[in-house]
């Protein structure tokens, strides 16, 4: 999870105060992003390496925050409604999540000039060896058993609460696995409502022009296909799909595709008034209008 997507859905769709759910939360990033925005985090974790990290990573968040309150519980998100506390149900404002990626979206790489050693080195770019662990499992198993986890989510997620779940497309063999859209047949199985799909680009920016920034192995396998002939395309975005609990509650921040009943006065981008229905000149970007 990018912490930059994970605190802009954070601030979006909750409130200080309210709690911010990953129900596979690796090693904390939400968590950390929602006790760095005053609201309270809690979480699950397949592997217990993750599961112990993610722990400290969060009370190292509220330690220095000094404020928040969280948790981090080892487990088989598969089975919130037991690993999970009774009286969370229907607490939660905010689920967080993302499903498994391919072993080519993820990892650390060291080059030779920083190694020392020929070619290079990777670390952390494979899963464990469980069987059990979903990143095992074939596409269709994993959409089948995220699925379920969202509905085991939902259970925990209050009336009119939101999901965002982030999705990554990579290739396996060249074959361009479309997990994005995937995941958003699981969330409408799982009886939550698609309300907004935007995409995350994976770039910076850097004297007025955009620099991608995939995966080491991303890059790779495409430079290596187009060796091969095969005019492959870098994959520069992560999709963001947010999805709704059915039922309304008045503690739900309103969504960004929901309009306002009553308008406020209109200004522009520089905080000029504008007319309404007239042209606006506007003086702090007349090359723009």
């Amino acid at each position: 999870m990018l912490p930059a997507i994970a605190a802009h859905a954070i601030r979006r769709y909750t409130r200080p105060g309210d709690l911010v759910l990953d129900p596979m939360c690796g090693i904390g990033t939400t968590l950390v992003e929602a006790i760095r925005l005053s609201r309270d985090a809690i979480g699950t974790e397949y592997e217990r390496r993750w599961a112990d990290l993610a722990r400290a990573n969060l009370h190292h968040a509220i330690d220095a925050m000094r404020h928040g309150r969280g948790d981090v519980v080892h487990g088989d998100a598969r089975h919130l409604d037991t690993l999970l506390a009774p009286h969370h149900r229907g607490e939660v404002a905010l689920v967080v999540t993302s499903p498994p990626y391919g072993d080519s979206a993820h990892g650390h790489v060291r080059s030779t000039s920083e190694t020392g050693t020929p070619g290079v080195t990777k670390r952390n770019a494979h899963y464990s060896r469980d069987p059990r662990n979903l990143a095992h499992a074939s596409t269709d198993q994993l959409l089948v058993a995220f699925a379920h986890i969202l509905r085991q989510a939902t259970l925990f997620l209050r009336p009119g609460g939101t999901a965002v779940v982030t999705a990554r497309p990579w290739r396996t063999r060249g074959e361009l696995i479309d997990l994005p859209t995937a995941v958003l047949a699981a969330g409408r199985h799982a009886g939550l409502l698609p309300v907004e799909r935007c995409a995350a680009l994976l770039a910076g920016i850097r004297d007025d022009h955009l620099v991608l920034r995939p995966s080491f192995f991303q890059m790779k396998n495409t430079r290596d296909a187009r060796r091969r002939g095969l005019p492959l395309h870098l994959i520069a975005h992560e999709d963001v799909l947010i999805f709704r609990k059915p039922g309304t509650d008045t503690r739900t921040r309103r969504s960004c595709s929901q309009p306002r009943r009553s308008a406020p006065a209109r200004i522009c981008v520089h905080g000029c008034p504008v007319s309404q229905g007239s042209p606006h000149p506007c003086p702090a970007a007349p090359e723009l209008g």
